[in-house]
């Protein structure tokens, strides 16, 4: 028997606006380690198989596991203005890693450009939505890719087939 192999369908991509990140410091817990980063989302855009805009209010809380990794988890809303959808919402919680070079990871908290290629981010969202056309996000599995630059976090978001 063989089974069918997976293809990756091109959905969209995100500019995401961030502003300066919140360093709470070493923690603690049973499933946390590391150093708490909170870097609050401020705006950005949504555009391909969905269109609209980022609205402010959501984060980025990371931990920081080394100088070489940090385990992330962004969770924003989406406003999207299609016509066929327009007013509709749609949540993501997008759970990734980041992972570089120490000296790369250094430039990026300093708040210096680093080129994509040099840092492996990849990112797995879940969508809530308020729409019942838009369940199709809720009936697949997406991956994206991504990377941070100092004022924003572009990803591009592809469903499995």
């Amino acid at each position: 028997m063989t089974l069918p192999t997976p293809t990756l369908e091109h959905v969209a991509d995100l500019v995401v606006q961030v502003s300066e990140p919140i360093e709470a410091g070493d923690v603690t817990g049973l499933n946390s380690r590391g150093k708490r980063r909170v870097i609050p989302i401020t705006d950005g855009t949504v555009s391909g198989r969905i269109n609209g805009r980022v609205l402010p209010g959501g984060a980025d809380f990371q931990l920081v596991v080394s100088e070489t990794c940090a385990d992330l988890d962004a969770r924003y809303l989406l406003a999207l203005d299609d016509d066929a959808w327009a007013g509709a919402h749609v949540f993501v919680q997008n759970r990734a890693i980041r992972r570089a070079s120490a000296d790369d990871i250094a430039k990026l908290v300093r708040g210096e450009p680093v080129d994509p290629s040099a840092v492996y981010f990849r990112c797995v969202p879940t969508f809530e939505v308020s729409h019942p056309a838009l369940t199709w996000m809720t009936e697949s599995v997406f991956v994206g890719t991504g990377a941070r630059f100092p004022d924003r976090v572009e990803i591009s978001l592809f469903r499995l087939t």
